[in-house]
């Protein structure tokens, strides 16, 4: 296989290039054929390069821009009134096929607008879904798509995000036939509004996913199913409930204790005995959305990532290229659309 090449918008995010040096210096390790290509402001990226030792990795190429899309900038407008931004230019490198995919941690909905605009959907493909891996009771992951790159889905829509994700759980997850459902307030076959319960009979007539039906909110980690399909209102509100509740749950242990030294010595205790279960459930290392349906890879990170978070975002995109996730997408989807009519 040829080597293949990652571009990365070093300057997206809460935390800017220096979490993403850090990340690229690790992914420089484990992928000792990958060659990135950093889209940013070299005053800032050349000394951590230099810091980190990377200033003249021969795998390593630099195009400096001091244009930056902010969390803040309405997609439209920042499209228009900054050509130069790090993160357009990274998507353009993926369209013009010098790079095979890219990470950003930048603002999503200018990300969504820009891989949309520049790389457009594969052929049949209406709408293209952010979807993310989501530990299970399993010690598994699941997949839960849409998350919030369409917040509302006709059932069309939403049995053409069964089918990727199927994909995706397939080439990616290794699953084996995974089990697909879709996202209700019950799982009566009567439950849900007239849009879910269309996908499902368009899911349950097809060939090409295994629909299990519907899940609850509250299985989604149970593992009951491997791809977990809804609108994106539904999705983010889903996603970010759970961020909430974890944090609600850290926050707590860390304050139970933290005050008296038999609590600090309970809780080493505790961590040294669940450590591995942690390590599982870390989040960092399920950070990496997929901007699924697209022409080519993109992988959006969250902004507030750290560097073990950044680097499962790179490596997240580095196995979607490697597997030629787009084509398998429009393999599948073509035979679907051909069986549906």
């Amino acid at each position: 296989m040829s080597s293949l090449t990652i571009a990365l918008d070093t300057m997206g995010g809460d935390r800017g290039p220096s979490i993403v040096v850090a990340a690229l210096e690790r992914a420089l390790q484990s992928f000792p054929t990958i060659n990135f290509l950093l889209f940013g402001d070299q005053a800032e990226l050349l000394p951590l390069l230099k810091k980190h030792q990377l200033l003249k990795h021969p795998r390593i190429q630099l195009e400096h821009t001091n244009e930056v899309i902010e969390m803040t900038d309405k997609p439209g407008q920042c499209i228009r009134s900054k050509p130069k931004a790090s993160m357009r230019l990274a998507v353009e490198s993926v369209a013009e096929e010098r790079a095979q995919a890219c990470v950003s941690a930048g603002n999503t909905g200018a990300l969504m607008a820009l891989s949309y605009l520049k790389l457009k959907t594969i052929a049949g493909v209406i709408r293209p879904a952010l979807v993310a891996p989501l530990p299970n009771q399993d010690e598994s992951q699941s997949l839960l798509l849409d998350l919030g790159a369409n917040p509302s889905c006709d059932a069309e829509t939403l049995f053409q995000f069964g089918v990727m994700g199927s994909v995706l759980a397939e080439e990616i997850g290794g699953k084996v036939n995974p089990r697909v459902a879709l996202l209700n307030m019950g799982v009566e076959e009567i439950k849900g509004h007239d849009t879910v319960r269309q996908a499902a009979a368009l899911l349950k007539a097809s060939s090409h996913v295994n629909y299990i039906g519907f899940v609850e909110g509250n299985d989604i980690f149970s593992g009951k199913a491997d791809v977990i399909v809804c609108d994106g209102f539904s999705g983010n509100v889903a996603l970010k409930s759970c961020e909430g509740m974890a944090k609600l749950l850290y926050d707590n242990f860390e304050r139970t204790f933290k005050g008296h030294w038999f609590s600090r010595l309970l809780a080493w205790v505790l961590y040294k005995r669940f450590k591995k279960s942690w390590q599982w459930l870390n989040p960092d290392q399920y950070n990496g959305a997929t901007l699924l349906g697209l022409r080519g890879v993109v992988v959006k990170s969250h902004g507030n990532a750290s560097a073990q978070g950044f680097y499962s975002a790179i490596r997240q995109a580095v196995r979607e290229a490697q597997e030629h996730l787009p084509s398998r997408v429009h393999n599948r989807i073509e035979s679907a659309l051909i069986e549906h009519d």
